[in-house]
């Protein structure tokens, strides 16, 4: 069964890629997104000038991402928004074809290493894809009204995931005394090998209810923004459930190969799916991430951890003063 789903995965993600950036679709909204950047700041340059500055960008973006240990669509969605000449509507849709392609290309090596919970992830991950799509759908009729509205909303998001950050105090084996009935009958529980000391450690989580809903909430914010939703998942499976940090991260990871799936339809049918925006990110941002890697073991991470939090508030510091029209920015 493990091979099945690891090859499912494997074709999904060479599908998708596909599907974005060969689709006519596609080639009709690189069209109309070079039109939207030259009208939105970017007239007198050629239509290739800012996908590279977006390929650089996004390359810098991956190692630190990886180095500070968050997802890249929590960074590259404010950031994008707030600095390039690019629709909101389209930085979402790139966000999360990010995010999944990110979540596409470590699902499988997850699910063979068994780092990833396949009972811990199906039944949040059939909460939060449903959810999803109901904020992408949300995000989109309020971006019609007035595109303020999400850079509002996106400014107070990405604020809160700052302090969460700056807060949060993740647990390697939190200890659950007892499992929960939902937990329980979902068989959410297992054995967990850590590889740097040979130890093994038995597992089960509770408070599963609480986690249940709280996904509603993830589903909602990771579709409506084009966040990808790691930044929540980890601590609610981690502090909240009691699972393993790694774990949880392994766990988060696959989630957001179906979530975000779920999200990135409704994006793609909209038209805000484009290639000339989305190929130089996901392109830059896995380079980036192999980079990040390499430089993983030498970096002071409680120091990138710090710099990153900072950027996070003030890209949604820009996000509010550009949605609340404030212009204490420009």
């Amino acid at each position: 069964m493990l091979k099945n789903v690891t090859r499912f995965f494997t074709m999904l993600s060479l599908w998708v890629s596909a599907v974005v950036f060969a689709s006519p679709m596609g080639a009709f909204a690189t069209e109309a997104a070079a039109t939207g950047a030259a009208a939105g700041g970017g007239a007198g340059h050629a239509w290739w000038f800012w996908p590279l500055i977006l390929l650089v960008f996004c390359f810098v973006l991956g190692v630190i991402a990886v180095l500070a240990g968050v997802g890249g669509g929590v960074l590259y969605v404010p950031l994008v928004s707030g600095f390039f000449p690019f629709h909101i509507d389209f930085v979402r849709g790139a966000g999360l074809m990010v995010a999944l392609a990110g979540a596409l290309a470590a699902g499988p090596g997850l699910l063979k290493r068994n780092l990833a919970s396949l009972r811990l992830a199906l039944p949040m991950a059939l909460i939060a894809s449903a959810c999803a799509v109901v904020g992408a759908m949300l995000g989109l009729y309020l971006s019609k009204l007035d595109p303020r509205y999400v850079q509002t909303a996106l400014g107070a998001t990405i604020m809160g995931i700052s302090i969460l950050l700056l807060c949060s105090k993740n647990s390697e084996y939190p200890v659950v005394t007892k499992q929960d009935a939902i937990s329980h009958a979902l068989g959410i529980e297992g054995i967990y090998q850590d590889q740097a000391t040979g130890k093994e450690f038995e597992w089960k989580t509770h408070r599963t209810f609480t986690g249940l809903l709280l996904f509603v909430v993830i589903g909602i914010m990771a579709g409506m923004f084009g966040l990808g939703a790691g930044w929540a998942n980890i601590p609610v499976l981690n502090l909240l459930m009691g699972a393993p940090l790694k774990v949880s991260v392994a766990t988060s990871k696959f989630l957001l190969s179906i979530t975000d799936t779920s999200a990135a339809w409704v994006y793609m049918n909209q038209g805000a799916v484009i290639p000339l925006i989305a190929i130089p990110s996901i392109i830059g941002l896995m380079l980036g991430s192999l980079v990040g890697v390499r430089l993983l073991a030498v970096a002071k991470a409680s120091f990138i951890r710090y710099m990153v939090i900072g950027v996070l508030f003030f890209a949604g510091f820009k996000a509010l003063d550009k949605g609340l029209g404030l212009g204490i920015m420009g």
